[in-house]
C-alpha cells in the first residue's frame, strides 16, 4: 500500500485506507493509504453530493481502528452516527462543555457584539469570574451600569441558557484521549453559536491537553462544515491548531463545500488536500492561489467530475494523485432522500 502524507516506508506507523490509486481513464490501480503516524493539517473539499463527507467518515473509520490515535468527529448535520456501529465510537447527541470553553474576551463575538460595546463589555468583565450562566447573572446584577445595558446582558445570557451547550459537567476534551474510543460529537440540533462555542472548547482542549502533557494517543480532530466555524468564536481555536497544533500532536481534517468562504490560513497551512468536484468560481480559485509548484498544469484541469473521484495534493512528497475513495463500511448518514424510497400509497 502507497501512503499519503509520508514520505518514508509505507510500514512506518499506523495508516487508514484511503481508497485506489485512479488513472486518467478513470481505471482503479493500486491501494492507497494515508498517514496517521505523524500530526496532519489537512482539508477536504468539494460541492455537494460529490463525497466531501463520506471522505471524512472514510478518514474517521481509520483512525477509530488504528494504535496511537483518538478522531473526535464534529458533526453539525447528523450525518456521523454510522461510526457508532460495531467500532469503539462513543455518540454524543447533546454535547456541553464548561463555560471556560470560551474566554471571557471571547463572550461579546457570541452575540456579534464588539469588545467595546458597553453590552459586550459588561458580557466580558461577567465571565471573567464566573463558572456557570448563573454565576454570570449574578454579576451582571450586582454591578452598577444603566438599566438598559443590563437589561440587553440578561436577555443574551437568557438566550444562551436555551443552547443547553454550557454545564459545569461538560466534556473534558483531555478524557476523550484517555480511553481509546472515537466520539462522534452530534451538534445538528444545536445553535450555530452553541456549536462554535462547543468547538472552541473541544480544539482548545485538546491542544492544551497535547501541549500540557503527554498523551496515550493523538487526536484527529475532524470538523464538517469547516467554514461555518472558521466564521465563528471558534476561529481561534481552530487557527491555533492548524498553525502550531502539529508539535504537541493535534491534527485536524477540515471539510467544507465553501473552500472560498475559509480564510487563507486553512488552506495555506494544510499538509493534505483532498478535493472532489467543484464549480463554483470563488472555490476553484481559492484553491488555485495555494497551488505548489511541483503541481503540473493547473488545479482546475486536475478535479474530477464524478462522486468519489479526488485529487490528492500531498506536501509530505511534493506529489499530486488521482484517488477513487472506498467505500464506507458504517452506514453514511449523509445521502439525500428520495421520494423513490418511500412507499406507494
Amino acid at each position: 500500500m502507497n501512503v499519503l502524507g509520508r514520505a518514508g516506508p509505507a510500514n512506518a506507523g499506523p495508516v487508514a485506507r484511503l481508497g485506489t490509486y485512479r488513472a486518467a481513464d478513470g481505471s482503479e490501480g493500486a491501494t492507497v493509504g494515508l498517514d496517521l503516524d505523524r500530526p496532519h493539517a489537512a482539508l477536504v473539499v468539494g460541492k455537494r453530493g460529490y463525497g466531501k463527507s463520506h471522505t471524512l467518515g472514510v478518514i474517521a473509520e481509520g483512525a477509530a481502528r488504528a494504535a496511537g490515535v483518538v478522531p473526535v468527529v464534529v458533526d453539525p448535520m447528523g450525518e456521523f452516527g454510522g461510526l457508532v456501529e460495531g467500532r469503539p465510537v462513543r455518540a454524543v447527541d447533546a454535547p456541553t462543555v464548561r463555560l471556560a470553553a470560551v474566554p471571557p474576551a471571547a463572550w461579546p463575538g457570541l452575540f456579534g457584539l464588539s469588545t467595546t460595546d458597553p453590552v459586550g463589555a459588561l458580557l466580558w468583565e461577567a465571565a471573567r469570574t464566573a463558572e456557570s450562566l448563573d454565576g454570570m447573572a449574578t454579576q451582571i446584577a450586582e454591578v452598577r451600569v444603566d438599566d438598559g445595558v443590563r437589561r440587553a446582558a440578561r436577555n443574551h445570557l437568557a438566550l444562551a441558557e436555551t443552547w443547553g451547550v454550557f454545564d459545569s459537567d461538560g466534556l473534558d476534551p483531555a478524557a476523550l484521549l484517555s480511553d481509546g474510543a472515537a466520539t462522534v460529537l452530534d451538534c445538528s440540533s444545536l445553535d450555530d453559536r452553541a456549536a462554535a462555542a462547543l468547538v472552541r472548547g473541544v480544539a482548545a482542549g485538546l491542544y492544551d491537553a497535547c501541549v500540557d502533557g503527554c498523551p496515550d494517543r493523538l487526536p484527529w480532530l475532524l470538523l464538517d462544515e469547516a467554514h461555518a466555524f472558521f466564521d465563528s468564536v471558534a476561529a481561534p481555536a481552530l487557527k491555533t491548531v492548524l498553525t502550531r497544533g502539529r508539535t504537541p500532536g493535534v491534527s485536524l481534517v477540515a471539510a467544507t463545500q465553501r473552500p472560498g468562504a475559509l480564510p487563507g490560513v486553512a488552506v495555506s497551512q494544510s499538509d493534505l488536500l483532498i478535493a472532489h468536484r467543484l464549480t463554483a468560481e470563488p472555490d476553484v480559485n481559492a484553491l488555485s492561489r495555494a497551488t505548489p509548484t511541483y503541481l503540473t498544469g493547473t488545479l482546475r484541469d486536475r478535479l474530477p467530475t464524478d462522486p468519489g473521484g479526488a485529487v490528492v495534493v500531498d506536501d509530505a512528497t511534493e506529489s499530486v494523485h488521482g484517488v477513487q475513495i472506498r467505500k464506507r463500511e458504517t452506514p453514511h448518514g449523509g445521502a439525500d432522500p428520495r421520494a423513490s424510497d418511500r412507499p406507494a400509497v
